[in-house]
């Protein structure tokens, strides 16, 4: 496994839907847990513990209200950290993006949107992290660019067709 994901709470699970798959289509491999740095916090640290002696470089860490989870982790680890802050009703996600973004001094956490297209960004950035040291993921970081670059010109087409 390099990269673990842990999740606050199982219904933080759809945020991360899209971040499986793009991991899955880099060949990146990970592991996914559900753990709460408030109702379980000596779970998270075992996993933590145990993700690192498996080999985990990248930890995302998913969390929405108070979303003390991505700290935590990063807390007590020195590999990179991603949070992602999910979407609620009771703040719309405000209360979990300022948790995750507003870290200490010396503890980064690096802090992706709010919702899916967070989600997403964190595994893009998870495989831009490993892909510093691996050769073929730079390649198909490289040509998932260029895909994007190719879907946006195609539309611009579509639209000056309907035009």
């Amino acid at each position: 496994m390099k990269v673990m994901i842990f999740l606050g709470s199982e219904s933080d699970a759809g945020t991360i839907e899209d971040a499986l798959k793009v991991l899955k289509d880099f060949g990146v491999p990970f592991g996914i847990e559900v753990t709460s740095a408030h109702r379980s916090p000596e779970r998270t640290l075992r996993l933590v513990k145990s993700s690192e002696d498996e080999g985990a470089e990248v930890f995302i860490a998913v969390a929405g209200k108070a979303a003390h989870l991505a700290g935590v982790v990063a807390a007590h680890t020195i590999k990179p950290v991603i949070g992602v802050p999910v979407e609620s009703d009771a703040l719309a996600g405000l209360d979990a993006l300022l948790s995750t973004v507003q870290m200490p001094k010396g503890i980064p956490v690096a802090t992706m949107a709010l919702g899916k297209h967070g989600g997403t960004n964190a595994a893009i950035l998870a495989v831009e992290i490993l892909a510093l040291r691996d050769q073929e993921l730079r390649k198909k970081l490289v040509a998932h660019r260029v895909q994007m670059a190719e879907k946006v010109e195609a539309a611009s087409a579509k639209l000056k067709e309907k035009l």
